[in-house]
């Protein structure tokens, strides 16, 4: 149980501490972003299907459009 551990100098230990912690930050960031642009799109999703349930405007053409 005694094996010998190899371990980086603390200098190079805390560039490594603060390269993560930087990049954990901009990941988080980033999933946020991504969160919200997806929040977004489900909202926009459901006013389109609403408008186009209720009538507001017209899809048949398109669908039309696209057996062609």
């Amino acid at each position: 149980m005694e094996l010998p551990v190899v371990l980086p100098p603390a200098n190079e230990q805390t560039s490594i501490i603060r390269f993560v912690s930087e990049s954990s930050l901009k990941l988080d960031a980033l999933t946020a972003e991504a969160e919200r642009a997806i929040e977004l799109l489900q909202e926009r999703r459901t006013a389109l299907i609403s408008a186009a349930v209720t009538g507001k405007f017209d899809v048949r053409d398109f669908f039309e459009s696209e057996k062609t």
